[in-house]
């Protein structure tokens, strides 16, 4: 919790850890602004402070033009807190509210649409339909500005349900017309690689690590589905997957850092392929849950770097994220595909089964060519497609069953913990599937995985027993950040082993051998 005064001390600075974590209203020029906004710092007297820019418009201010407040980071406290206002706040970013309403959000949330409306509007200052009426006028804002659609075409693709209600929200948010706010742009305008693509920008916060990211993804990239490709500028790699979305598909590609780009640089690289327009709002907010692009790097970092077993990791090696997923039926699949097998086991697997279930897209775009199968696909696969033991045919079976009838929810607004319990009552589904479903598609930054072979070789390698009880331990301070911690020591695990020494003698204690490191081992496979 920060309070007003140290909030105008941000501004002042124009400290860029802050955007969009609140935003700043001056009262004598009628507009709002991100902390880190480059003109003239106002005076006190003349700012309010607002939690989100919904709150902000909601009090008749419009967006800067010169910061655009609209297009920042998400704040990582509505990104990470597990109670009703982060998880509404998640299945809002997610398009919830556009394809369901208030009432479809308040059922998904087991409350009434008044109680919602009543949180929300205490924390964040807007109401559910208020914070969806921003996201659909920065969407348009971007279809605006980097299409050119037709002005209705637009207002449909970003969720407005009529024209007029896209105008007259356009000129309140941005004191523009449509027409005016696309032409701030025409000179400029950014050219799509591909026509029918979108270029865009995702903005994240503080120190970015871009090749553990790309890395990450492409040791588990399964054939047909995603891929990591050299990239459109010298020494960039670029990420593709497909995605499928409420009203259609995408293909999605995200550049990664080159060597000469700031880890801070601030954005990555998009463009997105979509068959249907409406699908844009949810298809970045997937992406950026699957890159992390709403943490604090800066909070995650203070706190491993003080502690003396990471610290020296931290320091070399800032800006590491922890991956989420686009889709988490498909990552619980492959969670379960991943069980006591290698990564390149459980990619093949998986690739098999898209293969055989998924459905094909209606061309291919480069290596691209499916869909992953749905968890009612699955449900019903043979024998002979599921080459696996057979107690874990029957585990993924019961899951996929479970996550098609909706006897278990793992989108953005279920409660972690009923999610865990029913995942749990699963046969074939232990803790370590459980935490890890909980780290990367359920959002938890706070996940230990205390049994998994990769932790256990990471806490070697800095000098601890690999035992969960050493792992328990040695986590304490970590939290709340301990997936995080995960990724570390998982890297950690990955990294060269050192020389051993000239002279024999027996093996210290602790020692990896060279060949268990590293990570193909089983749990560092998902």
């Amino acid at each position: 919790m920060i309070d007003d005064e140290t909030r105008y001390r941000a501004v002042d600075s124009r400290d860029s850890r802050f955007d969009g974590v609140f935003f700043t209203a001056v009262r004598t020029t009628g507009i709002y602004c991100r902390p880190s906004c480059p003109a003239v710092t106002p005076k006190r007297v003349n700012c309010t402070f607002y939690p989100t820019a919904a709150a902000a418009q909601g009090a008749g201010y419009r967006a800067c033009r010169r910061c655009r407040p609209d297009s920042v980071p998400g704040s990582p406290e509505w990104n990470h807190r597990a109670d009703l206002v982060g998880r509404a706040v998640r299945l809002i970013g997610d398009g919830v509210v556009d394809r369901e309403g208030v009432a479809g959000l308040a059922e998904r949330l087991g409350y009434s649409a008044r109680q919602l409306q009543r949180q929300l509007t205490a924390e964040l200052g807007a109401g559910p339909l208020a914070l969806a009426r921003a996201q659909r006028a920065q969407t348009a804002r971007l279809l605006l500005q980097t299409t050119g659609l037709p002005v209705t075409e637009i207002a449909f693709a970003a969720g407005f349900a009529s024209v007029r209600q896209f105008n007259d929200t356009v000129r309140e948010v941005y004191d523009r017309t449509p027409t005016a706010l696309r032409a701030e742009t025409a000179g400029r305008r950014a050219r799509p690689a591909t026509a029918g693509t979108l270029a865009l920008r995702l903005a994240y916060r503080g120190a970015l690590d871009g090749d553990h990211l790309l890395d990450f993804l492409a040791l588990r990239a399964v054939p047909g589905i995603e891929e990591v490709v050299p990239g459109g500028r010298p020494g960039v790699r670029t990420y593709r997957r497909t995605l499928a979305l409420p009203y259609g598909h995408a293909v999605a590609e995200v550049d990664g850092l080159a060597a000469a780009d700031p880890p801070t640089r601030g954005w990555l690289d998009c463009r997105l392929a979509l068959t249907d327009l409406r699908d844009l709002t949810t298809a970045v907010h997937r992406l950026r849950a699957l890159f992390d692009l709403d943490a604090d790097p800066d909070a995650v970092d203070e706190q491993l770097g003080a502690d003396a077993l990471l610290g020296a990791a931290v320091r070399a090696r800032p800006g590491i994220r922890s991956p989420g997923h686009v889709d988490p039926h498909e990552l619980a699949v492959r969670a379960v595909l991943g069980q006591q097998v290698t990564v390149a086991a459980a990619r093949t697997l998986a690739g098999r089964l898209a293969e055989r279930y998924g459905a094909a897209l209606p061309a291919p775009s480069g290596g691209l060519r499916l869909l992953f199968p749905t968890a009612a696909a699955l449900a019903g696969a043979e024998d002979a497609d599921l080459a696996m033991p057979a107690a874990r045919r029957r585990a993924l079976r019961g899951l996929c069953a479970a996550l098609a009838d909706g006897t278990v929810r793992l989108d953005g607004g279920v409660d972690r913990e009923e999610a865990s319990a029913a995942l749990l009552a699963l046969p074939g589904i232990g803790p370590w599937t459980v935490g890890y479903l909980r780290m990367r598609a359920l959002g938890d930054p706070d996940v230990l995985l205390p049994g998994d072979t990769g932790v256990r070789h990471g806490l070697q390698r800095l000098g601890l027993p690999g035992d969960a009880a050493a792992a328990t331990a040695a986590a304490r301070p970590w939290s709340p950040w301990r997936s995080y911690a995960v990724h570390r020591l998982w890297l950690a695990s990955a990294a060269p082993a050192p020389a051993a020494p000239v002279a024999a003698g027996p093996a210290p204690v602790g020692a990896v051998p060279a060949a268990e490191a590293g990570p193909l081992t089983p749990e560092v496979a998902r």
